[in-house]
């Protein structure tokens, strides 16, 4: 993937967020997660090529919200390169406060925005994330069904949309072997840094295949 002269934004919930800054400047403060990681390797491998990036995760976010601020937070950017990681929050709200979308309105909502954007900017790449947790913490052996289904509905929205996808699931059930889940995940849904640098590992490696 090309970024020279490209506009970026990575959109999603608080593991996008990561205390993002709230300024409508490109490339500020762009949080401390895998948005940070990802965007430290772009600038620096292209200091000499006008790329703009925008981290535009807001913390708690489901898709229905997402879909509310889509026209502010990403189609007013005009972006070249958008990324989405949207999901968890659908389920943990769900069965924590009965405020969750159910898999079948998240798969409306994420298809009407794909198809939004491709009006917008036809000529935009797309990655889109699957939602991922670790049963421990906040996140219950409960979700576990659903989070699957929600990923399943992102492979198939990338495959319909001739997007890039992340796997991120994986990324984590096989980090789990190598050390213990809250190394990853203490909550089951949070990555620590090491949890975000093997995000934006796989992130990067998605985009290159």
């Amino acid at each position: 993937m090309n970024f020279a002269n490209k506009t970026i934004v990575f959109q999603g919930d608080s593991i996008t967020d990561c205390g993002r800054a709230r300024t409508q400047d490109p490339n500020v403060n762009l949080g401390n997660g895998y948005v940070f990681f990802n965007s430290a390797r772009i600038l620096a491998d292209n200091p000499d090529s006008n790329i703009k990036i925008f981290n535009r995760g807001i913390s708690g976010n489901r898709i229905v919200d997402l879909y509310a601020r889509w026209k502010s937070d990403c189609l007013n950017h005009n972006p070249d390169i958008l990324s989405i990681l949207i999901g968890i929050n659908d389920t943990w709200h769900g069965f924590k406060s009965n405020n969750g979308v159910e898999p079948e309105r998240y798969e409306r909502f994420y298809r009407e925005i794909l198809e939004w954007t491709k009006k917008e900017c036809p000529n935009i790449e797309l990655v889109l994330c699957e939602p991922f947790m670790l049963p421990l913490g906040a996140a219950e052996t409960s979700w576990v069904d659903e989070v699957t289904e929600r990923r399943n509905i992102v492979k198939k929205m990338a495959e319909t949309f001739d997007a890039k996808f992340v796997a991120f699931q994986t990324v984590f059930d096989n980090a789990i072997k190598k050390a213990p889940d809250d190394y990853w995940l203490p909550d089951g849904v949070h990555p620590t840094s090491a949890g975000h640098q093997l995000m934006s590992d796989a992130f990067f490696k998605a985009i290159a295949d």
